[in-house]
């Protein structure tokens, strides 16, 4: 009976960002539960790298290149999946930036709304347009990629964009929650600590000094890898979270206990 909740057989999935990283590992996560994932990412080649690497799996997937950024492209992307698939079940809202390390009083316009674009804007049409969709089938889970700097603010490094950004993200999932929630759609965050991606390198490879704090600061002391994040996503994602929605799920290594 339980185990049966986890599976995805026969629902199509959709990872933005799944070229690499935690949404490669969302990718294969939903892929390996049954589902047909959709990798919808900006770079042609990595979307089709890692649903090459799926497919070589046995699983079911394909990639699309999308900018999320682009309400227009994302809305015609939501129309494209469902008339080839028939629906979307999933969403995992994964496509996210983080140029770290620039102070405030240095933040450019262009630097600010940059993450602004992605992190929110972006998070933001992509639940609208397959929102939609999911809300005429009458069902359908959506799990947004925030983080544990939407609850704390981190150090040594500053990075005031990003915080907000991920901030507003955790709201908006709180908030489109209770909009669908009665509607049939679920919409959950997981907020995660550093994960070994390339958008952390800059701090784990280039500056020892910022790593070491980072550590210092983790319960656990250390950081986490991508498929620890996909395993939370993929809870959410199944009928397993079938009471859970507007959920806020830390995985940062005890992180925030401090």
């Amino acid at each position: 009976m339980y185990l049966e909740k986890l599976k995805l057989d026969g629902r199509v999935a959709v990872v933005t960002g799944g070229g690499q990283g935690i949404g490669a590992a969302c990718a294969r996560a939903l892929g390996e539960a049954g589902a047909t994932v959709v990798i919808a990412e900006l770079h042609p080649e990595r979307a089709e790298a890692s649903a090459a690497e799926l497919v070589a799996l046995g699983l079911q997937a394909e990639a699309m290149p999308l900018d999320v950024t682009q309400s227009a492209a994302v809305d015609k992307a939501a129309d494209e999946i469902v008339a080839r698939h028939g629906r979307v079940d999933v969403l995992v809202n994964n496509a996210g930036v983080a140029k770290s390390d620039v102070k405030a009083e240095d933040t450019s316009d262009d630097h600010w709304r940059f993450h602004m674009d992605v992190n929110l804007d972006g998070l933001f049409w992509c639940c609208r347009a397959f929102g939609r969709q999911m809300l005429k089938q009458g069902s359908g889970s959506i799990v947004n990629i925030g983080s544990m700097s939407g609850f704390i603010v981190n150090k040594p490094q500053p990075q005031a964009f990003y915080n907000a950004s991920k901030a507003a993200a955790h709201h908006l999932t709180k908030s489109l929650a209770a909009e669908w929630g009665a509607k049939g759609v679920r919409v959950n965050a997981v907020a995660p600590t550093y994960i070994e991606t390339p958008l952390t390198a800059f701090g784990m490879n280039e500056c020892p000094k910022m790593y070491e704090t980072w550590l210092e600061m983790t319960p656990m002391g250390r950081v986490g890898q991508p498929d620890e994040i996909a395993s939370v996503v993929h809870f959410l994602a199944s009928d397993a979270a079938s009471l859970v929605t507007g959920a806020i799920v830390l995985a940062d290594g005890g992180y925030t206990c401090w």
